[in-house]
């Protein structure tokens, strides 16, 4: 249950995990780097933008030098937090998460160009549908590693 718990406070901001855990440095560090990330890519407002399906207009103020920071950083401390709480303990669990941070970046890089049955989502939207399959092929990786053991 900590482990969960802690891994859902991770997922709503970076680092809240962390300081669950009593890692307060690297809460502290984390919070930061969320914090300067966010703010110098805009990732705020072009999340607010998609969510208003102003996608368009998410797309022309986000600073993709900036934002390409963060599906790493946002992955590894979720993983970080679960794994600190006791979760992960099979072999090979992090790869969901490592999976995911791939997956999300490569949303990203591809969301300014990518219209799917004629929807633009974005670059918030379609890196948020881009955990699905990071998480799938992590989970299957996973599986197919443990039987490979």
């Amino acid at each position: 249950m900590k482990a969960m718990e802690t891994l859902l406070w991770s997922i709503a901001l970076p680092g809240f995990g962390q300081l669950l855990n009593r890692k307060y440095i690297k809460g502290i560090v984390f919070i930061f780097l969320e914090l300067l990330i966010n703010t110098q890519s805009q990732f705020n407002e072009a999340i607010w933008l998609s969510f208003l399906g102003r996608t368009y207009e998410a797309a022309n103020i986000v600073k993709i030098n900036w934002l390409m920071f963060y599906p790493c950083l946002y992955f590894f401390t979720l993983w970080d937090a679960f794994k600190d709480a006791g979760g992960g303990q099979t072999p090979y669990s992090f790869l969901p998460f490592v999976c995911s941070a791939y997956s999300v970046t490569v949303g990203l890089i591809y969301s300014f160009d990518v219209t799917i049955a004629g929807i633009f989502f974005g670059p918030i939207w379609l890196p948020i549908l881009s955990v699905i399959p990071g998480v799938a092929i992590g989970r299957l990786l996973q599986i197919l590693l443990l039987k490979w053991k």
